[in-house]
């Protein structure tokens, strides 16, 4: 990244660096850059296409209806109950 670059980012971002910051900024961006270059040197012809980086297994289990608790059970924890429904406080007027 060049300094008019930079300074044209600051504009549009409406930002103020310190010389420091930018030294900071322009090092990191050329790092990146340099790094990018060195990827793409990679010779990747005969590498097959991926969409995923490891296998995607899909687990799946018998869709069986059951009922684990009846409504009495889980209604022992409520502080009251009326007629099968829970009682809870009014929370608005």
């Amino acid at each position: 990244m060049e300094r008019e670059t930079l300074r044209l980012l600051e504009m549009l971002n409406q930002l103020r660096l310190t010389e420091e910051q930018k030294e900071k900024v322009i090092s990191f961006c050329n790092n990146r850059e340099a790094a990018l270059k060195a990827l793409d040197a990679i010779d990747t012809e005969n590498v097959e296409r991926m969409v995923h980086v490891m296998p995607v297994l899909t687990v799946v289990r018998e869709d069986i209806v059951s009922q684990p608790y009846t409504a009495e059970e889980l209604q022992q924890g409520a502080p009251e109950t009326d007629e099968g429904y829970w009682c809870v406080p009014k929370v608005m007027e």
